[in-house]
């Protein structure tokens, strides 16, 4: 394998393991409903990682860089979307709540979109792929494939850390929601999601 790649692996890994908005959308959708929704919305953060590497490779990122209302734009957008997740954890984690009830349907339905535009919103992502895919992809290369590799290889171990995330957390719900701990730790995932919304809502570049 070429030692590049490895470098950039390793890289992302640290990233990955890195907690961030992605692991507190896991942990909340999985807390709300149940293991399932933590891996659809796992799957809605990776397909929102090859938008982004996407976007890269064909310049559309640049705008980004360059525009401070396009940058603005998203980041309040994405902020204004993590306050709002935030809020309906809150909400939820105040609701009565019968651990013998079903999944609901629309919990998990939802999860793959909320994944996807959390994501896609981040303009911190789209900055990551923007300035650091280039430094692995040589003159010779084909841009757009060597970035949709790349992408591969970060998305690959997101893929496999979130979804161990969202079996550990279902695991392990059954057990909090004995103790009346699952709501409190769903509000608590609620007020970080709508802390890291204002500290994106107010972030500089």
């Amino acid at each position: 394998m070429d030692s590049s790649l490895l470098v950039f692996a390793g890289v992302a890994a640290l990233l990955i393991l890195t907690p961030g908005a992605d692991t507190l959308l896991v942990v909340r959708n999985v807390l709300e409903g149940g293991r399932h929704a933590g891996v659809l919305t796992t799957l809605g953060i990776c397909a929102g990682c090859f938008i982004h590497a996407v976007l890269s490779a064909i310049g559309v990122s640049l705008i980004l860089l360059h525009s401070a209302m396009a940058f603005e734009t998203l980041k309040l957008a994405g902020a204004a979307y993590l306050i709002v997740l935030g809020g309906q954890s809150i909400w939820a984690s105040r609701r009565a709540w019968d651990p013998r009830l079903p999944t609901s349907g629309s919990r998990r339905s939802h999860s793959f979109l909320e994944g996807l535009v959390t994501n896609v919103l981040n303009p911190k992502v789209a900055i990551f792929y923007l300035a650091f895919l280039p430094q692995f992809i040589r003159p010779a290369d084909a841009v757009l494939l060597k970035s949709l590799l790349l992408a591969g290889i970060h998305v690959g171990m997101g893929l496999v850390w979130l979804s161990a995330l969202s079996l550990f957390v279902g695991r392990v719900r059954t057990v909090l929601e004995r103790g009346g701990l699952q709501r409190k730790l769903q509000a608590v995932t609620g007020g970080v999601l709508i802390a890291l919304g204002v500290r994106l809502a107010l972030a500089r570049r």
